[in-house]
């Protein structure tokens, strides 16, 4: 079975969120005797790409409306990931030194046109074209319908919704971009008014799976205006847990930590990592330390953070220490916060794998009161690195963390994205912290459990295998 991922994003390459972790691990565990899995993505401007030669392996031009741009395909000259990934060079429209940008519709539909045209040459189809998100979505509908992939209407495709927030929409002035199909059928693009790719690709997929069960679950009733869709369109959809890559993240072995630990190293390990972590942002290791990793968006609840870590340390003696980047007025009150509470709070605006390797191992407690989380990855590296989140019971934080409270319980829940719900989490974490025999306990037993993706990728296959049973 030879199956292709096509997607905007893949960690180590490009990373934005967490579709690139789960576009730069899923196919590593899919791979083996039987299964090839290969990831097709754009050919960016950036530090990966700077870092490593290329070969090009085709040469053609993609149409988009009126006009021509040239393309590459590319591969990598050395083989530094468990999988092959083949780049789209669209120098004109894709090589920039942004993932994301104000003209995405242009550039990433030239993206999606381009990667067909080229699978189209193969002298033997893949079994399986696996979409990830609006930036792959209209791959779908052009299968399905644009007279030139008449060719593929056989090949089984699927959706991964990452996040459905984010749909792609453009005017259907537009329209004309796509390549030739049948104009009876344009109604399959639409949704509201506009085109919208993730829309269109619900509708035409041959299934659709989001990241975790209760995401799923929770589209159907909240899904920015495609709750509607969803709910008809539910006999091909389902849920499957994302894992995380335990190669990649592993404290024995990951080479960003100040000391690696295990499961029976873990005191002294994560102790190590966290004096590192309260050196360098000037905080005080004695105390339980708070973080936050991310990015300052609404969906987060990071708004709330201003006054929460305000109401927080001026009633507790605790630290907090927050990587992440995003809203500008969020991250102004951030850093007014530095001085009022200097050597108790501290910020890192902007992002920094290795640091947040080192946060995960030296934090206490890890902070996700998310509004909305698909699945959710920090709290898996939280876990097997033996800090204790603290979630918001959404999505995928309600599949992977059972409340204290409850038998075998191992986090800190709560059901709203609130300042109260917020600080009251924040307050149970340090009763559990006071107790030390409990917290090293709970300690050692996250780190064993397994959220890594072998059990998800074979969920994956066995999905790929009901759909090729359709042809």
């Amino acid at each position: 079975m030879t199956i292709i991922h096509i997607s905007a994003e893949c960690y180590p390459i490009a990373k934005v969120g967490g579709l690139a972790d789960v576009v730069g691990a899923l196919p590593k565990y899919q791979n083996g005797s039987e299964i090839r899995s290969q990831v097709v993505m754009p050919f960016y401007d950036n530090a990966f790409t700077r870092e490593n030669s290329f070969a090009p392996v085709y040469n053609s031009s993609v149409v988009l409306g009126d006009t021509t741009y040239p393309v590459n395909i590319l591969v990598l000259d050395e083989k530094p990931l468990d999988f092959d990934v083949f780049f789209i060079d669209i120098p004109e429209l894709l090589f920039k030194d942004y993932v994301y940008s104000s003209s995405d519709t242009e550039r990433f539909l030239a993206f999606q046109i381009a990667a067909l045209d080229w699978i189209l040459t193969w002298d033997i189809y893949p079994d399986i074209i696996h979409c990830h998100d609006h930036h792959t979505g209209l791959i779908p509908f052009m299968l399905q319908e644009s007279y030139k992939y008449e060719a593929f209407r056989k090949i089984p495709n699927l959706l991964t919704i990452h996040n459905a927030q984010y749909q792609g929409w453009f005017s259907h002035d537009k329209v004309n971009l796509i390549p030739p199909f049948n104009f009876d059928h344009v109604g399959l693009l639409d949704w509201g008014g506009n085109i919208n790719p993730l829309a269109a690709a619900i509708k035409c997929a041959w299934g659709v799976t989001t990241v975790s069960p209760s995401y799923m679950e929770e589209l159907k009733l909240q899904a920015n205006g495609l709750e509607h869709l969803l709910s008809s369109e539910h006999e091909k959809c389902v849920g499957i847990l994302n894992g995380i890559d335990n190669h990649e993240w592993n404290p024995e072995t990951d080479k960003y930590l100040i000391k690696n630990y295990g499961v029976k190293t873990v005191i002294s390990g994560a102790k190590a990592n966290k004096s590192h972590l309260c050196e360098r942002f000037n905080l005080n290791p004695t105390k339980p330390l708070f973080a936050f990793i991310g990015r300052l968006v609404y969906e987060k609840g990071s708004d709330l953070f201003p006054e929460v870590f305000k109401k927080a340390l001026e009633k507790h003696d605790i630290s907090i220490l927050l990587l992440g980047s995003g809203d500008p007025e969020t991250q102004n009150q951030l850093e007014a916060l530095k001085p009022q509470f200097e050597g108790r709070f501290n910020a890192h605006i902007g992002y920094d794998e290795q640091l947040s390797h080192i946060v995960y191992a030296g934090a206490d407690f890890l902070l996700m009161p998310s509004r909305v989380e698909p699945c959710g990855l920090n709290q898996m590296y939280a876990l097997r690195y033996g800090t204790i989140p603290l979630v918001r019971s959404i999505g995928g934080l309600k599949d992977t963390v059972t409340d204290i409270s409850e038998e075998g319980g191992f986090g800190i829940c709560h059901d709203n994205t609130s300042v109260a719900d917020i600080l009251t989490a924040i307050e149970r974490a340090l009763a559990l912290y006071k107790d030390q025999k409990e917290y090293k306990t709970i300690q050692t037993k996250i780190m064993e459990i397994d959220h890594s993706w072998d059990v998800s990728a074979h969920d994956y296959i066995n999905l790929y295998n009901s759909l090729i049973k359709l042809n």
